[in-house]
């Protein structure tokens, strides 16, 4: 069996290796660099961002997920010996009084739900656990098992085992048409540089360039590009502890004492530079939320385009009218956390197994309910 994936972001790359654990031959193609895209971009939090707005079948999928990764780590580095820097930080959510959303009674209930482990901490206990917290804080919510992953090294970890596999991973090989035989199934793609690969199925995992392809094909998938602008702040190790996140901006501290700030949420296409103004916001941020980190020094600053869809979940599966072509996109915000379980559900799934989770909620043709909270953001 033959199989073409388009893009070499963290789902196309770890689909592509469970694929090739079965049995296939693969191929990535990429338009660009292997892993610079929003994959590289993420802050790499391995817990959703809110998830009590999401439907119960996200979490199901998440928990799913996370379950995976403990065993992937392992995996990767006995495979490749590299470190994805799989560390267990917690995530706290410090309340103030001047919140326009308080999400203390939907977290405790959706903790509860799902058997997340959810602490409320009155200020004083808040600031024991994160001193550089502000202290207006009027209570916190802490999630003591949430882990983060550094994106770039589980993409190189990644890498390396496809390498050691023999898979073939493709720059700079933009996918221009998908192919179609006699019947109108899918049996390859057609690059920019008029290369054709022939394939028993393709997987379209090209992130927010997806849509693009769809059109050219007479099918809509409503995948858009969320623009996020992050802030790389360089302190000394562990003077942020915790995973910090508001509403306002989240805070991400990694083992070499470095921090990501982010991130902003733009709807204004693939327009790629960095803001003044997104800056000051994230500092603004900063001084509001964390104060204890107004020495921090600003190191660098990236753009990142999140593959968003309306109702925030992703297209996962088979298009029913594309016999052949199979996709999964639209991850939003959450694509390194859901990468696992998505590797694992399409590898198996193109293979000929049903997947044990119910993915109606993720189908590519489902009906399309747009979210104002985890949907794509207003217009710029």
């Amino acid at each position: 069996m033959k199989v073409v994936v388009i893009g070499a972001g963290i789902i196309g790359l770890l689909t592509a290796l469970r694929l090739k654990q079965q049995g296939v031959d693969v191929v990535v193609l990429e338009k660009g660099k292997v892993a610079q895209e929003s994959s590289w971009a993420g802050a790499g939090i391995l817990c959703p961002i809110h998830p009590w707005l999401y439907p119960d079948s996200f979490t199901d999928l998440v928990n799913a997920s996370l379950d995976l990764y403990p065993d992937l780590q392992a995996e990767l580095e006995a495979e490749t010996g590299h470190d994805i820097q799989r560390i267990k930080s917690g995530l706290l959510i410090p309340c103030f009084a001047d919140d326009k959303v308080k999400h203390q009674e939907d977290a405790q209930t959706w903790s509860d739900k799902f058997a997340w482990d959810m602490q409320r901490l009155t200020p004083t206990q808040a600031v024991e656990k994160e001193p550089t917290l502000s202290a207006h804080v009027v209570e916190a919510l802490l999630w003591s098992d949430v882990y983060q992953v550094r994106n770039p090294e589980l993409l190189r970890a990644v890498l390396l085992y496809l390498r050691k596999l023999g898979v073939d991973v493709i720059e700079d090989c933009e996918v221009s048409q998908l192919l179609e035989d006699k019947a109108s199934n899918i049996c390859g793609v057609k690059t920019v540089q008029s290369e054709t690969y022939a394939a028993d199925a393709v997987l379209l995992a090209a992130g927010s360039w997806s849509a693009n392809l769809t059109q050219q094909s007479g099918f809509k998938l409503p995948v858009q590009p969320v623009k996020g602008q992050i802030v790389l702040l360089k302190t000394k190790p562990n003077t942020l502890k915790h995973i910090i996140k508001h509403d306002d901006a989240y805070f991400v501290p990694r083992k070499d004492g470095r921090i990501l700030v982010g991130a902003t949420m733009e709807n204004v296409g693939f327009e790629r530079s960095n803001t003044v103004e997104a800056l000051d916001e994230l500092l603004a941020a900063t001084q509001k939320l964390v104060p204890g980190l107004k020495d921090a020094q600003v190191e660098q600053q990236w753009v990142g385009f999140r593959p968003g869809s309306p109702d925030g979940l992703p297209f996962l599966g088979k298009m029913p009218s594309k016999k052949g072509l199979w996709v999964a996109t639209g991850h939003y915000r959450n694509g390194v956390a859901l990468a696992p379980i998505t590797a694992k559900v399409m590898a198996d799934w193109i293979c000929g197994a049903q997947p044990s989770l119910n993915m109606d909620a993720f189908s590519p043709n489902r009906p399309m309910k747009e979210s104002i909270f985890v949907g794509y953001p207003k217009e710029q």
